[in-house]
């Protein structure tokens, strides 16, 4: 996605919600009940949706290649090498 997407114009009901435009939400893979974070910026409210496309390229990153230690056993030692120092 670029910086010369179109914007789309929303308006807020008295409970704060708000419609995203059919085209953002099949782009964003966004579905009912999905979630979202929402958060502060400079430059307004940003709102990221927690999708299941999402979740899966999370996962992606986190996988570990065979041989490499899991998350757990490299943070485990991580907290080891910690308490060594103290």
């Amino acid at each position: 996605m670029t910086g010369s997407e179109k914007a789309s114009a929303v308006w807020f009901t008295t409970k704060g919600q708000v419609v995203i435009p059919r085209h953002l939400r099949k782009l964003f893979h966004i579905e009912e009940g999905t979630k979202a974070v929402v958060q502060a910026t400079p430059e307004g409210i940003l709102l990221r949706p927690v999708t299941a496309v999402a979740v899966r390229r999370i996962q992606g990153l986190l996988k570990r290649r065979p041989g490499q230690q899991s998350l757990r056993e490299e943070w485990a030692e991580h907290k080891r090498a910690e308490r060594a120092k103290e």
